[in-house]
């Protein structure tokens, strides 16, 4: 397998020296290299099409860019890719990790993996599939081609090719230093910075779910849903096994169908950052009763703790401003206790930021189909 320290060394060698993306399990090692800086600016992108509109601006500066991104992030970029890079000529390197791989994944992977290809093939961006002894013979040609033919060109990222699980110098992702890594440690003005918080997200979910009674919850994808399951497995929670960033979007929907119940999401901070728009959709159809809970750990935790843009950004501040009823910031259970007493006792739609730290814990994967979630969540939000 490939290091992530000699991928990173290997781009800057044939002359890339841009850098941005959204995070992936499968190149987390590459990631945190380019973190640090020394090879070139990273910049975390919220979204991958955010992420190739970063990069187009880079290739105008007289930068050689690269795009890191999953393979579910190349949907999202396809409207970018066709009529920004695409159709203006932008050269950059698109690496593309191939989730689903030979069919072997969780459930929300299998059809992104089966048509990856095809994808890049109706794009007409020429790509190769990255192997462990061809990464500079790789890069070189997407050097080549990427200039020869003014335009993006991918390389395509399979399972177990580069090395994942260790940080450059062996430390555990989670004792990274968050000011060597290219977002602030928070933010600029001191009136703006909460205290810190010693409260896991475990404790923060079981808080909430008693408080909530039988209320329909909308869970952001990953260790939110896993965690909620593991404390009280409910027929109203509805665990997102993909579509990052939609819960809160999801949850909208229901409200306005549904507008004399409550409805609930619990999100993430990297979730929510990838769809910050839907915080202005809710402030403007303002649903009664909405509870949006943000579980915020400033970093996004499947993919290796790259660090989360809420560290640097008070994201209640930005639901007030959308027109949120209440927003409120809490760091200890009884702030969050009283935070839910009160939303809960008056109309929505409330916003309220739950800072928790990164620890994960040890819980089960969810066992459901998507079928079995579909149909359960629906009987219980009707019955609601």
């Amino acid at each position: 397998m490939i290091p992530g320290r000699e991928f990173a060394a290997r781009l800057r060698v044939h002359g890339f020296d841009f850098f941005t993306g959204v995070p992936c399990s499968l190149i987390e090692d590459l990631i945190a290299v380019l973190e640090r800086g020394e090879h070139g600016p990273y910049v975390t992108a919220v979204r991958e099409d955010a992420a190739v509109g970063v990069a187009a601006g880079a290739w105008f500066g007289g930068r050689s860019p690269v795009v890191l991104m999953q393979n579910s992030g190349l949907g999202t970029s396809l409207n970018a890719l066709a009529s920004l890079s695409l159709m203006y000529g932008l050269p950059a390197l698109v690496v593309v990790t191939w989730r689903g791989h030979a069919g072997k994944d969780a459930p929300e992977h299998i059809l992104t993996g089966e048509i990856t290809p095809k994808l890049l093939d109706l794009l007409r961006i020429p790509f190769r599939i990255l192997a462990a002894d061809s990464l500079d013979s790789d890069l070189a040609w997407a050097a080549r081609e990427m200039r020869a033919r003014m335009q993006p060109v991918a390389l395509i990222v399979p399972p177990k090719v580069v090395e994942t699980g260790e940080t450059p110098a062996g430390t555990p992702q989670a004792a990274r230093d968050p000011d060597q890594e290219g977002v602030p440690s928070g933010p600029r003005d001191p009136s703006q910075r909460l205290a810190p918080t010693a409260m896991s997200r475990l404790t923060a979910l079981g808080i909430a779910l008693k408080a909530i009674g039988e209320a329909p919850v909308l869970h952001a994808n990953g260790y939110i849903c896993r965690e909620s399951f593991s404390v009280a497995d409910r027929p109203q929670s509805f665990y997102m096994i993909g579509s990052m960033g939609l819960a809160p979007a999801i949850a909208l929907g229901l409200a306005l169908a549904r507008p004399q119940r409550r409805t609930v999401v619990f999100d993430g901070d990297g979730n929510l950052l990838m769809n910050l728009g839907i915080l202005p959709m809710i402030g403007a159809q303002r649903p009664p009763g909405l509870l949006h809970l943000v579980f915020d750990n400033e970093v996004y935790g499947s993919t290796g703790n790259q660090s989360s843009l809420s560290r640097a950004v008070r994201l209640d501040r930005l639901a007030a401003a959308a027109g949120f009823a209440s927003a409120a910031a809490v760091t200890e259970p009884a702030g969050l206790e009283t935070a839910l007493r009160a939303a809960l006792a008056a109309p929505g739609p409330h916003f309220v930021l739950v800072k928790v730290t990164t620890e994960e814990s040890e819980v089960p994967r969810i066992p459901y189909t998507p079928a079995a979630l579909r149909d359960r969540f629906r009987a219980a939000a009707l019955e609601a």
